[in-house]
């Protein structure tokens, strides 16, 4: 394990490859928000992993979490993050939690992070873990999030790391006026990343790339 090979300058390589991670995978493809660019340096991802593949956490590619998800890649948590458009005083909802990644970098950048997770064994994992390394204001829920968290709206952002085949009805109605829901919708291997702003009574749509995430997992299936 290269913890033990290195030792006590082991601390030191990872903030050096979070730092590189950053300045070649994430700069350099066109995130500019200075406030993700330091959450995205300062969250550990090599903590958000299965142990053995903590050596390959800051690669460029989502990585398997168990019971069939993944952590996102960093470029996609960071361009997600930065599409939100946070300024660090909102309310956000977080549907699909899985590993706890981008709930931590929610938390860097958010006043209050609400999130949802339908699989309870990685909600324990993620609260556990979050709360180990100092995350002790995010509320979480075990629950459907094609439901949103509509005993907690409204809210001035909505992430989804997950891809419904369409956008649940619920989570637009749980924005506030001027709010932004970003998530990857379509079929597998056919997806988009979408952001929807809510303006009164008016949602507007911006398709901004593709992409290839999990489905999203529902009871009503």
């Amino acid at each position: 394990m290269i913890e033990k090979i290195l030792g006590p300058r082991y601390d030191a390589y990872v903030d050096f490859v979070r730092v590189q991670m950053v300045k070649e995978q994430i700069e350099k493809r066109g995130i500019k928000d200075p406030r993700v660019l330091a959450a995205m340096r300062k969250v550990c991802r090599h903590l958000f992993v299965p142990e053995d593949l903590a050596t390959r956490a800051y690669e460029d590619y989502p990585l398997p979490i168990g019971q069939e998800q993944t952590v996102s890649q960093p470029y996609m948590v960071a361009l997600m993050s930065e599409l939100l458009e946070l300024k660090g005083t909102e309310r956000v909802l977080e549907i699909g939690t899985g590993s706890g990644y981008q709930t931590a970098v929610l938390a860097e950048l958010a006043g209050e992070v609400f999130t949802v997770e339908i699989c309870p064994e990685l909600a324990g994992t993620a609260k556990a873990r979050l709360e180990k390394h100092g995350y002790a204001g995010i509320s979480f829920s075990v629950s459907d999030g094609a439901d949103g968290l509509p005993e907690k709206a409204p809210f001035d952002a909505i992430l989804a790391a997950c891809a419904p085949a369409v956008i649940p009805p619920a989570l637009p109605l749980q924005l506030r006026d001027g709010g932004r829901l970003v998530l990857p919708i379509g079929p597998e291997g056919a997806q988009t990343l979408v952001r929807l702003r809510r303006q009164g009574g008016n949602i507007s749509r911006e398709d901004i790339c593709g992409v290839n995430f999990v489905p999203m997992r529902t009871v009503k299936q």
